[in-house]
């Protein structure tokens, strides 16, 4: 698809000033906006290359989750937990994967009314496949280097301890 043409302004910046005259100077509305639209840059960069595969980022996101527990097996709750995402999503994501063959389900021994959802051998190999696209485009942020990178994350944690992610440790 190819990419709308430029704009010859920053309709952010544009946005900023206009703001700052009809209501006054608001930096956090500013950054927000840009953070929004960062959002949709790297989302539509990362699900058009994860597309191939018949994943979007949030298929992959459970994939991966996956591959890293010991037996390539979770609960569904503790996928919702991981992932940071209602049941409801949990459930769609699991659905849309068992139907793909990358995921399968079965009972929970430990538990006679849980599921878990388990990754396939075909899952595996599109994990890794999907893994080294998104490396190899540096899942989007490749005009940062590795310190501004760790400088995002680090300017970011503070609203997400914030929002209750997690505690601080």
């Amino acid at each position: 698809m190819p990419k709308p043409p430029s704009l010859p302004f920053d309709p952010i910046a544009r946005a900023d000033e206009l703001w700052k005259q009809r209501w006054g100077s608001v930096p956090s509305m500013a950054a927000i906006t840009s953070i929004m639209r960062a959002h949709q840059i790297l989302l539509a960069g990362v699900d058009a290359v994860v597309k191939p595969y018949g994943l979007t980022f949030a298929r992959f996101e459970a994939l991966v989750l996956l591959t890293f527990s010991k037996e390539g097996e979770l609960t569904m709750s503790k996928i919702g937990e991981r992932l940071q995402v209602h049941p409801t999503s949990v459930t769609n994501t699991v659905d849309r994967l068992v139907r793909s063959g990358l995921v399968a389900r079965r009972p929970n021994p430990n538990d006679g009314r849980g599921t878990l959802a388990v990754i396939t051998d075909k899952g595996r190999e599109v994990v890794e496949a999907a893994t080294r696209d998104l490396m190899a485009m540096d899942f989007g942020l490749g005009v940062y280097d590795a310190e501004e990178c760790g400088e995002i994350f680090a300017m970011l944690r503070p609203l997400r301890v914030a929002a209750g992610d997690f505690d601080e440790e």
